[in-house]
């Protein structure tokens, strides 16, 4: 509710999750059944997320991070080789590409989506300037990257693709859901969140989808490279015996966040509607305001909808990105900026410098970003106070 002077009573966090009694029920019952680690519940979730995204095969992870780094592991993407990626994302889709030793190589950013651009990638394939091991493309606040160009360029280039699918859950391109991936394509992976802030979330989490041998080579990577998960080892048709076959990594799932993510899987299309709704009304609204640019969504494509960033035209204003969320924060609004480009922080600033005109459409969107609140517990007066808290703030600063 907002108020005579136009502060909404109470504050609306940027973002909540959707955590209902069934929820609950699903984690006490792990918890009673005195199994918490990876085991029944994490095959049910990637048994779920394989369903929901018609994906040959799922892996469960401790972070969609977990599963962009086991994925460029197991593809075999060497040390010192490049790997494209967008600098409009988190930070973490740069630190997997850091962490087997390669390096990114930013591409800029196509002005509608601030997804990957396509035939900026084509021009780095085709210079030959970099040795590209893979291309990391980003699915940006959750409208689908042009995917056709994209897998056409790695084709032919012959490098593999790991999607990151963070904020992707739900999404579809061309009819086909963000996550499914032809059974014979062991060159692409696509890996989804479920941090807690995310369309669906097991609180931490991740899943992988893949072509099943891609999928198999994975696991062992997500538990120490053993042979034999707890489950196998521990369970009650369990055998001691096991193999290391590499130095893997500690990134499995536990049951307690999986019975968590599973839940939410099964409710995913009807927290898909209701954000696909509230993105609606704020742009029904929004879209009249001439200091405010909204978020596209290609015919082609149906946006996840886990972000809505809007984009202030900053020379209509006299005041800067940073003030303005401030005027709403004091008006009980929470909003994000995503992203700060990871080029312009001081690791890969210092590592390998920012060169805003290379990056000309990164450097100059990213100033005037600002993400809303959408999530699926908001109501229609929720949206409205929010609108209303833009319109109060406009009013008091316009050029």
């Amino acid at each position: 509710m907002i108020t005579a002077t136009g502060t909404r009573t109470a504050f609306l966090p940027f973002a909540r999750p959707m955590i209902e009694v069934e929820d609950v029920d699903e984690v006490a019952d792990v918890l009673r059944s005195e199994w918490l680690t990876a085991g029944p519940r994490t095959q049910k979730l990637e048994l779920a997320v394989a369903e929901a995204t018609g994906a040959p095969a799922a892996l469960a992870l401790s972070s969609g991070t977990a599963g962009m780094h086991a994925a460029l592991v197991a593809l075999g993407v060497r040390p010192g080789a490049a790997v494209i990626t967008t600098p409009m994302t988190f930070c973490a889709t740069a630190h997997v590409i850091e962490h087997i030793g390669a390096r990114p190589v930013f591409v800029d950013v196509e002005p509608d989506t601030l997804n990957l651009d396509p035939e900026r990638v084509a021009q780095v394939l085709a210079d030959g300037r970099h040795d590209v091991g893979a291309i990391l493309p980003v699915h940006y606040g959750g409208h689908p990257v042009e995917l056709d160009r994209l897998l056409a360029l790695a084709r032919d280039a012959g490098v593999p693709v790991v999607e990151d699918a963070a904020h992707a859950f739900g999404a579809t391109y061309r009819g086909v859901p963000i996550g499914q991936v032809e059974p014979d394509d062991g060159d692409r992976a696509v890996s989804f969140s479920l941090y807690a802030t995310k369309n669906v979330t097991s609180g931490e989490g991740g899943v992988l989808t893949g072509a099943e041998p891609l999928v198999r080579a994975c696991r062992p990577w997500i538990l120490h490279g053993i042979t034999r998960d707890s489950w196998e080892r521990y369970g009650p048709r369990g055998a001691w015996e096991y193999d290391v076959l590499e130095p893997g990594f500690k990134y499995n799932l536990s049951d307690l966040a999986a019975a968590l993510g599973e839940s939410q899987v099964r409710r995913w299309r009807s927290f898909q509607q209701r954000r696909t709704e509230i993105a609606a009304r704020y742009s029904a609204q929004l879209a009249a305001l001439d200091e405010i640019d909204t978020p596209v969504a290609r015919p082609h494509v149906v946006p996840a909808w886990h972000l809505y960033p809007i984009r202030l035209r900053l020379d209509a204003l006299t005041i800067d990105r940073g003030e303005f969320i401030e005027q709403l924060r004091r008006r009980n609004i929470g909003t994000s900026v995503h992203f700060i480009p990871v080029p312009a922080l001081s690791y890969y600033r210092h590592r390998y410098g920012f060169d805003r005109d290379a990056l000309p459409v990164t450097a100059a969107e990213s100033e005037r970003l600002i993400s809303l609140p959408i999530y699926p517990r908001m109501t229609d007066e929720d949206v409205d106070d929010v609108v209303a808290a833009i319109r109060d703030t406009l009013a008091g600063h316009r050029r």
